[in-house]
């Protein structure tokens, strides 16, 4: 059983940044991709961007593109999710997620470890 811990969430103004961090309890061989997801009040949970653990082939939803990069530190089991210009549109519960999947677009029925969630709000 993997364990995934987010951290990095918090209250921030309109244009500015934040950094994202998920822990995983471990490195499983069977986990290929790690990914964020975020869900706002109200709104299904959507895909945000994943990363490989095994290359660095790295995707963004383009809601996201151009302003949040996903990046991931093997040596410390750990994925990021650096957001940049952050809009208050962005506001919601940001997910880690854990993945046998090897598709760069995640649905929600692929992620096989959730983490906790961190929220994330952007006032204008």
């Amino acid at each position: 059983q993997v364990q995934l811990v987010e951290s990095g969430g918090g209250l921030v103004q309109a244009g500015g940044s934040l950094r994202l961090s998920c822990a995983a309890s471990e490195r499983t061989f069977s986990i290929f991709r790690m990914g964020w997801f975020r869900q706002a009040p109200g709104i299904e949970r959507e895909f945000v961007a994943s990363i490989s653990w095994s290359t660095r082939s790295a995707y963004h939803a383009d809601s996201v593109k151009g302003r949040f990069t996903i990046s991931r530190d093997n040596a410390k089991n750990t994925v990021y999710l650096q957001m940049n210009s952050l809009k208050p549109e962005d506001t919601a519960v940001y997910y880690c997620a854990a993945t046998r999947v090897t598709r760069a677009t995640l649905l929600v029925p692929d992620v096989d470890y959730w983490g906790q969630g961190t929220q994330v709000t952007v006032s204008s």
